[in-house]
C-alpha cells in the first residue's frame, strides 16, 4: 500500500456562491434595498472585526459570468463558525434577494510526501492561516487527482509523489509576487478533493499559470478540475454600486 501524504491543517473555508435575485430586487422599493443591503454591510463588518482579530479571514466578490453574480468568502477557526456565519446571511433582510449558485466547503491544507510538516515553523504557520488579500480578484477552482488505470494518483510511491509535486511547485514559484495561491482539502467533506484560491492584482495571471501547470506531468496525468470561477473583490463602495447604481 502506497504511504499517505503528511498533512497538516489550518483554517475551515467557506466558498459560498449566490446569484441575485435581480427582478425581486429591481421590484422592491428603495428603502427596502437599502435596508438589505445595510444589513449585509453589517455582517460584513462583523466579518471584518473577525479578522482584525485574527481568527479569520473574508472576501466579498463580484463574479463574472452566469454561473454567480456574488461570492462570500469565509475562513475561520472551525466549521461551526462557518456554520453561524452562513445562517446569519441566510436569515438577513438580505437572503431575500439571494439565490443559491454554488459551494464548496474546506481546510486550509498543507502537503508534505516525505515527512512531518512543524507547524509550528514560520513558514508553515502562517500559510494555515492565510489572509485574503483586500483588493484584487480571485480564481476558485475544485479539483481530483485521478485514479484511472495506470493514471492513479493513491497508486503512487512517495518518492514518485514527491518528485511530480516538487515539478509543479516550481512551476508555480515562477508566479511569485504575481499570484498567491492557497490549497484547501475536503477530502470527505465535500464533492471535490481539493479547492484552489488563486488571488491576483491582474486576472490575466490565473490563465498563465493554470495553462502553463498544466503541462506538468501531475496535472497532465493526474489532475481533473471542476468549474472556474473568476470575481473581483467588492468593498463597500464598490458593492453599494453594484446593487444600487
Amino acid at each position: 500500500m502506497a504511504e499517505p501524504t503528511y498533512t497538516l491543517e489550518g483554517w475551515h473555508v467557506l466558498h459560498d456562491f449566490r446569484r441575485v435575485n435581480w427582478p425581486l430586487w429591481q421590484e422592491a422599493s428603495q428603502e427596502e434595498r437599502e435596508a438589505a443591503l445595510e444589513a449585509l454591510l453589517s455582517l460584513m463588518a462583523e466579518w471584518e472585526g473577525v479578522e482584525r482579530e485574527g481568527r479569520g479571514s473574508y472576501g466579498v466578490y463580484q463574479v463574472i459570468t452566469q454561473k454567480a453574480d456574488l461570492l462570500f468568502l469565509n475562513l475561520r477557526e472551525g466549521l461551526d463558525d462557518l456554520l453561524s456565519l452562513e445562517e446569519r446571511l441566510n436569515k438577513s433582510p438580505f437572503a431575500r434577494f439571494l439565490l443559491p449558485a454554488y459551494g464548496f466547503y474546506s481546510v486550509v491544507e498543507l502537503g508534505s510526501q516525505t515527512g512531518p510538516l512543524d507547524p509550528e515553523s514560520p513558514y508553515v504557520k502562517p500559510r494555515l492561516t492565510p489572509r485574503v488579500p483586500r483588493s484584487g480578484y480571485v480564481c476558485f477552482y475544485p479539483m481530483n487527482k485521478r485514479r484511472q488505470g495506470q493514471d492513479n494518483w493513491y497508486l503512487l510511491p512517495a518518492q514518485d509523489r514527491a518528485r511530480l509535486m516538487k515539478a509543479h511547485g516550481e512551476t508555480g514559484r515562477k508566479y511569485q509576487g504575481k499570484v498567491l495561491q492557497v490549497i484547501s482539502g475536503a477530502q470527505g467533506l465535500d464533492d471535490w478533493e481539493w479547492g484552489v484560491d488563486l488571488f491576483s492584482e491582474d486576472p490575466v495571471q490565473f490563465k498563465k499559470i493554470v495553462y502553463e501547470m498544466r503541462f506538468d506531468e501531475v496535472s497532465a496525468r493526474y489532475g481533473e478540475f471542476g468549474p472556474f470561477y473568476v470575481g473581483k473583490r467588492l468593498d463597500e463602495g464598490a458593492l453599494r454600486a453594484f446593487l444600487l447604481p
